[in-house]
């Protein structure tokens, strides 16, 4: 007979709820008319799209207009960036256009202001030839950190390789494990356009200060030459399911919906703030047939889309208990893995300072031969990771790295991830795994 397997790997995905399985098999089943359709069978398929739309909006705290599906996460963070740098260029174009109107209507006043506007720039040096501070920030410009997922920084990476935008990763605080608003602050410039900073990091599970960021960046008066406003975004798909989120609260742009992250399908969505009155400006990746109102044109998915919907209702009815039973078993595991191991522990999540998300504890189990990669290959009911799904898992985090762990210790990490259903049972039953895991590790040393 089989071992029993223990899942403590929830951050990088989570299995489907039973009733989030029913309303998807129902939805395929009942409802799979094109809900661009006019007759019953379409109009079938609008409707448990529109219910699907309105939940994820309440989830978020938020409307249902400002919601659009997208095929999940990474399109979703893409299809952000991508927006703001359109509409930075969209603005530049339109500032360019009126200068040149404006040189033209006022340019020959008299002889000696016609010649010296129709051959000097703003800056006194002639147009075409500048190299002055305005030339320098046609760009956009980006700032990011380097705990955020590779949805942001690959594609943030792409945009500077392919000169589209100016990118700078702001420093995390070894304090705190999180981007402080004086980090932010710090690299503002007359070109930036976006902020993008993760709601909840997904190996540490330390909640980022993203209102406060919001409200110091709301702030900020921009002068003649500088964007008008600066876009925040936040990617909240470690905590969504987990603590409850509201945009209005957070004062964010833009915020990115992650189904598989609570117990719902591979989808997600973007919110974009008052997104029927143009508020927040919102462009899309694809072209075709119009769905989702032009923002991301193909066919729905009806099925994935209902799950994400019925996912979104279940999380949003009882994120309290989610929370506190998940705070409990993690909070026990810690207990237990210091009653262990003791003075070998070390929590590289941990910050007096800081909140972190109820389910996660990021440990290293220091000594020789404990490298994190080699207690998972060890242990026989744990099932984990040392970081995140799309890292390596041999190498130490760059994340742990950024917030100041040391090498040596960050080598040692492992990320315990516990879910709604884990219970104390199961952490006995895993602290036992890992005490033999650790000392066949020492033996074979």
């Amino acid at each position: 007979m089989s071992q029993k397997k223990i899942y403590l790997d929830y951050n990088a995905t989570t299995p489907l709820e039973s009733e989030v399985i029913t309303t998807i098999t129902e939805a395929l089943t009942d409802a799979w008319g094109n809900p661009s359709s006019s007759h019953n069978t379409g109009k079938t398929a609008k409707g448990i799209i529109d219910q699907a739309r309105s939940d994820v909006a309440s989830l978020i705290g938020t409307k249902s207009s400002d919601v659009v599906f997208t095929s999940g996460g990474t399109e979703a963070d893409n299809m952000i960036i991508m927006t703001v740098v359109k509409h930075f260029n969209k603005e530049k174009m339109k500032n360019v256009t009126e200068k040149n109107v404006d040189q033209s209507l006022t340019g020959y006043i008299n002889t000696e202001s016609s010649k010296k506007r129709h051959h000097l720039g703003e800056h006194g040096c002639k147009i075409g030839s500048c190299d002055t501070d305005e030339e320098k920030y046609e760009l956009p410009h980006i700032i990011s950190s380097r705990m955020e997922h590779p949805a942001v920084n690959v594609f943030l990476e792409h945009l500077k390789d392919t000169a589209q935008a100016v990118v700078t990763y702001a420093s995390l605080s070894p304090l705190t494990g999180r981007l402080e608003v004086e980090n932010v602050l710090h690299e503002i410039k007359p070109n930036t356009i976006l902020v993008t900073v993760m709601l909840a990091n997904n190996e540490t599970g330390i909640i980022q200060p993203v209102k406060e960021i919001c409200d110091a960046v709301r702030n900020i008066k921009r002068g003649n030459g500088e964007t008008k406003k600066i876009f925040v975004h936040t990617d909240a798909a470690q905590a969504l399911g987990k603590v409850p989120v509201d945009v209005a609260t957070l004062g964010v742009d833009y915020l990115t919906v992650v189904g598989h992250k609570y117990y719902g399908p591979r989808i997600g969505a973007v919110y974009a703030k008052d997104l029927e009155n143009r508020e927040t400006p919102l462009y899309p990746f694809f072209f075709g047939g119009g769905q989702e109102r032009n923002f991301r044109p193909g066919t729905e998915n009806t099925g994935m889309i209902a799950g994400l919907g019925k996912a979104s209702e279940i999380a949003f009815k009882n994120i309290v208990k989610f929370e506190t039973d998940m705070s409990k078993c993690r909070d026990y595991l810690e207990e237990k893995l210091v009653e262990a191991f003791g003075k070998r522990v070390h929590f590289n999540g941990k910050f007096a300072q800081s909140e972190r998300l109820p389910n996660t504890c990021n440990v290293s189990i220091l000594g020789n031969n404990c490298e994190g990669h080699k207690v998972l290959a060890k242990c026989k009911v744990l099932q984990a990771s040392v970081g995140a799904a799309c890292h390596a898992q041999n190498k130490p985090s760059a994340i742990l790295l950024a917030v100041g762990v040391p090498e040596d210790i960050a080598r040692h990490a492992l990320r315990l991830s516990v879910g709604r259903y884990t219970t104390i049972e199961d952490i006995d039953l895993v602290v036992e795994d890992l005490k033999q895991a650790v000392q066949m590790l020492a033996d074979e040393a």
